[in-house]
């Protein structure tokens, strides 16, 4: 192989390389990102972010205190992703994520497609909160939170919404409802 022959094969690699990176991150779930959307992400910016996609604003139901819309975000083809609601604050970033797609995973592997038992296994569990419908998961090491079912919960905890729900009640077969990501 010549020089020439190399040099391309190379470059073709390192495309190819940069090409399944940003694949693979569109849907990483870290400390400061989601996908391709950072903490910092600025609202005005999200045409950019998402250039390859389709953003919906949702201006009849601005979030609670928030003069800006939530932002829905779809694949090309109609899947939905995120759904993006801002923060009240003057820099205009997005304060609340929820993740309508499995293909988005903590580095851990956790995703919409996990149970109680990955999260467990995974995580350091920092507070359970219980609702009338739901049992939402706080994890020590993330703003990354999940909501469970209380359907998901033995027959016993589920219709009680005095009872406060601790984690060794809750199955590992526990399927996960919501996954969101709160930034503060």
């Amino acid at each position: 192989m010549n020089k020439k022959t190399m040099t391309a094969a190379v470059a073709a690699l390192f495309a190819l390389s940069a090409c399944q990176n940003e694949k693979e991150n569109k849907f990483e779930i870290g400390v400061d990102h989601v996908g391709l959307l950072q903490h910092t992400t600025p609202l005005g910016e999200l045409d950019a972010v998402y250039s390859g996609d389709s953003l919906v604003r949702d201006s009849a139901t601005p979030g609670f205190g928030s003069t800006d819309p939530r932002v829905k975000v779809y694949e090309k083809g109609g899947k939905h992703l995120l759904t993006l609601t801002p923060g009240s604050d003057s820099l205009k970033t997005i304060e609340n994520i929820n993740i309508h797609d499995p293909r988005f995973r903590t580095k851990k592997g956790i995703s919409l497609n996990s149970t109680f038992k990955d999260i467990r296994d995974n995580y350091t569990i920092k507070k359970l909160v219980t609702f009338r419908n739901n049992v939402v998961v706080f994890i020590k090491e993330s703003d990354v939170y999940f909501t469970i079912d209380r359907k998901e919960l033995p027959e016993n905890l589920r219709y009680n919404p005095n009872i406060q729900i601790e984690a060794v009640q809750i199955p590992d077969a526990a399927r996960i409802k919501y996954m969101m990501v709160g930034w503060e």
